[in-house]
């Protein structure tokens, strides 16, 4: 990736050269908009992992806005959740993701199964909330999670 025009580089791999470019300027705090827009899981995976380590090798603190809860629950040590622009709740993690809470924030159901140590919300469940009832949707398990928050 280093001998590599940006214009040349995937989604994921801008994502990670945009945060080293934020990364050398040695800032204290690093905000992101949605950096996860757009990219697959994997990328989505190692940008979320990037964060992690700024936060926990560097000492940096990171305000992350991301739409997927689970990234949220995984990565995250502190959520503001906001909804219709207002803020809803605010909190650690652990005290954030519960389906009660999640509730007033999404306004729909969300399970949540703990997974070697980390909080994971079902959103999509056969039978709970399937907008397409007549088809079967794929499980999909979650192996080699660790447990991980942002400052």
């Amino acid at each position: 990736m280093r001998h590599k025009y940006i214009g040349h580089l995937s989604g994921g791999q801008k994502q990670a050269a945009f945060i080293a470019m934020v990364v050398a300027q040695d800032t204290d705090y690093i905000l992101l908009d949605e950096p996860l827009n757009n990219l697959d899981m994997k990328h989505s995976v190692q940008i979320m992992q990037l964060l992690r380590r700024l936060v926990d090798e560097l000492g940096k603190t990171i305000v992350v806005v991301v739409h997927d809860i689970n990234f949220a629950s995984s990565y995250s040590d502190y959520i503001v959740a906001l909804r219709n622009g207002r803020l809803i709740h605010s909190g650690p993690t652990e005290d954030i993701i519960h389906s009660h809470i999640l509730r007033e924030i999404f306004d729909m159901h969300i399970h949540i199964e703990e997974i070697q140590k980390t909080r994971v919300c079902v959103y999509y469940h056969h039978g709970i909330c399937n907008p397409f009832p007549h088809t079967t949707a794929a499980a999909a398990s979650v192996e080699n999670r660790q447990e991980v928050t942002v400052k």
